[in-house]
């Protein structure tokens, strides 16, 4: 289904190009080895689609979200579902572009948009998760700085990135009772700050780990925006990361049914194309629908961000619809090929663990369904 605008539908098809010079094998050996995609992560960057939402005054395309997911859905429709194309040039870049100072923002965002630096995401908590209300890294005022404790959970990317963008509670007291929330850029290498990996079984380049905070040292140059004002801050990046998350998984939920419907016509069994009983062409063409509605739905959120509205509800709805609908025909298109499903050499069973992350993060199911039965459909919270 072409959802695309004329320039979109360029702007895909040059995404195309580079994708197929590396493919999925590429992304798959990479992630298998313990490495990166850096020739394809730098290629993106030179030919400006790592920053083809961003302000041209920064280094940027000038595009919006809706051009950004048409990078990131077409590379993962190619097999390559660039986790770190969700967090450095979208979460951490539109936080920096809409709070950060005149002097963050030129000091990071021409590099992010280029593909040369990279920032990573510290939100979640081992027991926090994703609630923000219920973050315990701490921010203690030291001086004309900060001296930041604690520790966070599944930081994705922590070893290919320069910084993190770190949300911490103030350890002032709050007539309130709750801390208000702070964020900061915190470079990698700053003492008393350690990365340990979590060994995990996605087949991605991007390394997942647990940071350690031990009384970090944070100049004031490494505030965004405000002290305080960091709740609001962060939803910055949260609708884009749905978004995004959902543009991913639209791409692999299309790369499994090119590959399925390929399969489908060219396997004969007793002399006849499988694709021709319905038993393999009705799961098919049920999981392609419900592929392009979640496009639908994707493509509407990001013109509702890009357009300044208010894109909470169809962020959230696009990336459920469109996780449930990747695993769905990923699923189907392993089906499709039998036990050449679960080969290695057909290049579908590796994808599994990915997609199956993205009903789980960045915001899982549950969550989802909490939002919309809240703010959706006006009945009264769960929590």
């Amino acid at each position: 289904m072409n959802i695309d605008t004329a320039e979109q539908r360029l702007l895909r098809q040059s995404v195309g190009k580079i994708a197929e010079r590396y493919g999925h094998a590429y992304f798959a050996d990479r992630a298998r080895a313990g490495g990166q995609v850096d020739e394809l992560w730098s290629e993106l960057g030179e030919a400006g689609f790592l920053g083809v939402h961003l302000p041209e005054e920064y280094g940027g395309g000038g595009g919006g979200l809706r051009e950004y997911g048409v990078v990131l859905e077409e590379l993962a429709a190619h097999g390559m579902p660039l986790l770190m194309g969700v967090i450095s040039p979208a979460i951490t870049a539109s936080i920096v572009w809409r709070h950060g100072s005149e002097e963050m923002k030129r000091d990071w965002l021409p590099g992010m948009a280029a593909g040369t630096r990279k920032m990573a995401f510290a939100l979640t908590e081992p027991d926090a998760g994703t609630n923000s209300h219920a973050v315990t890294t701490t921010a203690q005022r030291d001086g004309d700085g900060w001296l930041l404790t604690g520790a966070k959970y599944y930081i994705s990317g922590v070893d290919e990135s320069e910084a993190l963008l770190v949300v911490a509670r103030d350890g002032e007291e709050s007539p309130s009772g709750r801390s208000p929330l702070s964020l900061f850029v915190v470079p990698v290498d700053a003492p008393g700050l350690r990365a340990q990996e979590i060994v995990t079984e996605l087949v991605v380049p991007e390394k997942q780990f647990t940071v350690f905070f031990d009384d970090v040292r944070i100049g004031p140059e490494s505030l965004i925006g405000e002290a305080g004002r960091g709740l609001r801050q962060v939803f910055a990046g949260l609708n884009p990361e749905r978004i995004l998350a959902a543009s991913l998984s639209n791409g692999i939920g299309r790369y499994a049914l090119d590959k399925a419907a390929r399969y489908a016509r060219e396997r004969q069994v007793w002399s006849t194309p499988i694709g021709a009983h319905q038993g393999v062409s009705h799961p098919l063409a049920e999981a392609y629908i419900g592929v392009e509605l979640a496009r639908l739905a994707t493509a509407r959120a990001a013109e509702l961000y890009d357009l300044g509205e208010d894109a909470a509800e169809a962020a959230n709805i696009a990336k459920f619809a469109a996780a449930d609908a990747s695993l769905k025909a990923l699923d189907q298109a392993i089906q499709t090929h039998g036990g050449n499903g679960l080969s290695r050499e057909y290049g579908l069973a590796d994808l599994w663990f990915a997609a199956r992350l993205l009903r789980t993060a960045p915001v899982s199911r549950e969550m989802v369904l909490n939002y919309v039965a809240q703010h959706s459909l006006q009945l009264p919270p769960s929590y």
